[in-house]
């Protein structure tokens, strides 16, 4: 067994090993407090919601242990078994090696490759989310999105994934600059497009209707200082009981949404914290800085792809022949595949980042609010509705938690 292939092993395995005993170490510690509401969630939730919060966590985690073993058997089989290599020459020698040839040969196989998740997307929709009270899809509903999901990604992946073959043939051993170049760009775009024209085909979004709670929010907008044309609501219930608001694109096009779920959950008060909240993200420079961020990451992909697909050992260490080693496409496709062993370990600063990012949101709606208790209130709503874990180990927290815990936000807010 030649050196790569050991490391990919390798990688594989800690990957799994630490994903697994991150799940556990969670489960275990969470099913520790689940005798009694512990000291500070006491006021707002009482102990049978609390227990179910604690069930719906362990349901996702056992769902998600056997899931991430099953893909991690699926990843390792479709990488040492051949099949990989086997699927690339038998669609190549149909659809050929030119640019559009190939493209639909990359855009096939990352649909293939894409069937085994399926059952497991189904049964988190139609078993976990339903048995919560969260799932308001149908099983039409469910097969329309995939649908439109991948019409979607045929539509707008196969001429950008084509533009790039295309720049691996001819812009010389710089393509990847010019590759990311091309695909930052299209990053940018889709800041904008995708809450205007993307989101729309799945949800309706409407402007939200005249009254009082449109009249307290744009009020807020203004003292604050976002010059907001308009507040869109989604109907997230269309699909979810979840909840949530979120804030996309920028300059003239930024648009704050908000769930018709979290308006029937929430006083105008707290939906006011929450988009306080929301602006502070803008205020504070967040959404710039993301991406920056994703920029920067990007570019470095880009030059790791560019620097693998500089010679033909990579697909030689996983059974392509010489002959079509040399090929961009095999190369794109292991890196597709094996990329997720390495950025895997980057989530804890990823997190790290965003969780500071959150803690500045607060306090911007804090200050905005001229108090801490409507944000807090609003908070505690979120989590007791959607059920979120309260009580997360530390350690699991700090590696996967993109938003700091329920406890350490209150903290925050009362102490600074």
């Amino acid at each position: 067994m030649n050196t790569i292939l050991i490391a990919f092993i390798s990688l594989l395995i800690l990957k799994y090993a630490t994903s697994t005993l991150l799940d556990v170490l969670n489960l275990g510690y969470v099913k520790r407090q689940s005798a009694a509401v512990p000291k500070g969630f006491s006021d707002f939730i009482d102990l049978p919601t609390y227990q179910k919060s604690i069930e719906y966590t362990e349901a996702k985690t056992r769902f998600g242990l056997v899931s991430n073993f099953y893909d991690s058997i699926i990843l390792a089989v479709v990488v040492l078994s051949g099949l990989l290599p086997w699927l690339y020459t038998s669609l190549s020698a149909t659809f050929g090696f030119g640019i559009w040839g190939q493209t639909l040969v990359l855009f096939l196989i990352a649909v293939i490759l894409g069937l085994p998740g399926m059952p497991f997307e189904w049964w988190s929709t139609f078993r976990i989310e339903e048995r919560f009270g969260f799932n308001k899809s149908t099983q039409k509903l469910w097969v329309v999105d995939k649908v439109k999901g991948f019409m979607l990604g045929f539509g707008i992946g196969y001429p950008l994934l084509a533009l790039l073959i295309f720049l691996v043939t001819s812009a010389g051993d710089l393509w990847w600059v010019w590759g990311f170049t091309v695909f930052f760009l299209f990053q940018l775009v889709m800041v904008v497009a995708y809450p205007m024209f993307i989101m729309p085909l799945f949800n309706k979004m409407e402007p939200m209707a005249a009254g009082e709670l449109k009249d307290r929010l744009f009020a807020l907008a203004e003292r604050t200082g976002f010059k907001a044309q308009t507040i869109l609501v989604i109907d997230g219930s269309k699909r979810s009981g979840h909840s949530n608001a979120f804030f996309a694109g920028f300059g003239r096009f930024r648009r704050i949404v908000l769930y018709d779920t979290l308006i029937e959950q929430m006083s105008h008060e707290e939906l006011e914290a929450v988009l306080a909240h929301e602006i502070g993200h803008y205020k504070m420079g967040h959404i710039p800085k993301m991406i920056l961020l994703s920029g920067i990451t990007t570019f470095a992909m880009f030059g790791l792809l560019g620097w693998l697909a500089g010679g033909t050992w990579l697909a030689e260490a996983f059974h392509f022949s010489t002959a079509v080693a040399e090929q961009f496409v095999p190369v794109l496709l292991l890196f597709m595949l094996l990329s997720g062993l390495l950025t895997f370990w980057l989530s804890p600063f990823s997190s790290l980042w965003s969780r500071k990012h959150e803690y500045e949101a607060d306090a911007f709606a804090r200050d905005a609010m001229d108090s801490s208790e409507p944000l807090i209130r609003a908070l505690r709503k979120l989590h007791k509705e959607n059920l979120s874990n309260l009580t997360p180990h530390p350690i699991y927290s700090r590696f996967y938690y993109s938003h700091p815990t329920l406890l350490e936000r209150e903290s925050s807010l009362i102490d600074s």
